[in-house]
């Protein structure tokens, strides 16, 4: 008897087997083979003799295009490549850098240093110049201060936000130039190539039916991006950091 399977997560609504409506569909065979069209019936008298599933993979196609498949397999194979591609996502991490309009030299260089091993691991900076009192009066010397920001930093960075004024605070986003970007993303599908060899192969789970793994819930795509604040005290308590993931 054909197994019927419930479909999950993201495709949720695709139908398998009996849960197909159409009475004529196009049908794709196992091996890619076009089988053309046919009635529901053949078709899934033709999945049931190779004790595979018949899914609908085109719904809205005229007729809607049927394939014959271990559907307990590819969700397990969807699974598996959605793991895959976490492990290789990237998080951009945003850390705030605050300064003075009257930083003294020796912080404003720890605070560039930090700030470009940051941007070269692939994140971003917010700079901020915090001003105080009259301070506010001289909003050149912040914009000077950001300037040498800048420079100092244009061989790995470029300003994705220009500086701008919010209340008491002058402020740019920096981010990382396409090639360092590009790098750290290599440095870290190398990392997750490393961890995935160090791991142990997992368990695949037999179908209860058929022997083969059963589908466990679809493909779990990337979370959303997630915001996390975390203290940076290396120097004087005015760094921070978000975390945001992308790939």
């Amino acid at each position: 008897m054909i197994r019927e399977q419930k479909s999950r997560g993201p495709n949720r609504d695709q139908r398998t087997n009996r849960r197909i409506r159409a009475r004529e569909v196009r049908v794709v065979g196992a091996n890619a083979e076009q089988l053309g069209v046919m009635p529901i019936e053949a078709a899934l008298k033709l999945a049931q003799e190779q004790g595979l599933d018949l899914v609908e993979v085109s719904p809205m196609a005229k007729p809607p295009v049927c394939k014959i498949m271990d559907y307990g397999k590819f969700k397990y194979e969807e699974k598996k490549k959605a793991s895959d591609a976490k492990r290789t996502q990237v998080v951009i991490q945003l850390k705030e850098v605050k300064l003075r309009p009257k930083t003294e030299e020796h912080d404003y260089e720890f605070k560039v240093r930090n700030t470009r091993r940051f941007i070269e691991e692939g994140n971003k900076a917010k700079v901020v110049i915090q001003f105080r009192g009259r301070e506010i009066t001289h909003k050149e010397l912040g914009s000077a201060i950001l300037d040498d920001v800048i420079k100092d930093l244009k061989d790995v960075a470029v300003a994705e936000q220009m500086p701008r004024m919010e209340g008491r605070q002058m402020f740019m986003i920096l981010a990382p130039t396409p090639k360092v970007a590009q790098k750290a993303r290599e440095l870290a599908r190398q990392a997750a190539a490393a961890a995935r060899k160090a791991s142990p192969p997992s368990q695949k789970k037999p179908h209860p039916e058929g022997g083969h793994p059963a589908a466990e819930g679809a493909s779990t795509a990337p979370a959303e991006a997630e915001e996390t604040g975390t203290s940076d005290d290396a120097d004087t308590g005015d760094e921070q950091d978000t975390a945001t993931a992308t790939t």
